[in-house]
């Protein structure tokens, strides 16, 4: 046998590596667009799609997460394909918990459909969602084509979310203590806030996976600088 079949064959499981994993970052990414439609367009039907389409996700980490343990175990990878397979199997992590933040928002809508609320924070929350959408879009991008100075974008823009959840929180903060009445609806949509950003979040962990992948240093936490050869 040529020894390079071997090598086109770990190539080609590494391909396909990466288009699982741009498929479950659709899906996911999807799902957070569907949740927040529920919400503004108090739909059940949309709500209980996103929560259907979540046992999807759940069943991507696990196939992705099986074919990169099988790569580690029988390939014995080295400096940036182990990379890329050690931070394949974060990223899923981390796309399997933005499926469950679209679930939280689904099931906000859910309730806030039986509050019958007329409070919202609409502008926001679509702005909300759109950037964290942006950020796992492109933080995925980053990943997986190992594009540190993409995955350092993503990071930067994180600030912008939190900014946005800051003023979520004080318009609805108005609302309470304007009328009693509004402060359940308001906790709910606090709680969609929340939630789009800790996707945000997600996302950036996922930017800060495509640093270590391109250039071999770890920028989490702010600290220092871990430099990995190869």
């Amino acid at each position: 046998m040529s020894p390079d079949i071997p090598f086109r064959h770990f190539h080609d499981q590494l391909t396909a590596l990466n288009r699982r994993l741009l498929a479950m970052s659709e899906k996911a990414e999807a799902l957070i667009e569907l949740s927040v439609d529920a919400l503004l367009s108090k739909d059940q039907g949309k709500a209980e799609a996103v929560i259907a389409g979540d046992r999807e996700v759940d069943a991507m980490e696990l196939e992705i997460e099986a074919a990169a343990l099988e790569l580690l175990a029988l390939q014995q990878p080295m400096a940036r394909d182990l990379r890329f397979i050690v931070g394949a199997i974060k990223v899923t992590s981390d796309l399997e918990r933005v499926g469950d933040h679209a679930v939280n928002i689904a099931q906000t809508a859910q309730r806030l459909v039986a509050l019958k609320s007329t409070i919202t924070p609409d502008p926001e929350i679509e702005d909300m969602a759109r950037r964290a959408r942006a950020m796992l879009s492109d933080a995925i991008d980053a990943f997986l084509r190992a594009d540190g100075a993409l995955g350092r974008n993503v990071c930067a823009r994180d600030d912008q979310v939190d900014a946005l959840h800051e003023s979520v929180f004080r318009i609805l903060l108005t609302h309470m203590m304007a009328d009693p009445r509004t402060i359940n609806p308001s906790l709910e949509y606090l709680l969609v806030s929340r939630n789009l950003e800790r996707v945000a979040d997600l996302a950036t962990n996922i930017g800060e996976d495509a640093v270590f992948l391109a250039e071999g240093k770890n920028i989490k936490h702010g600290g220092g600088v871990v430099a990995v050869g190869g």
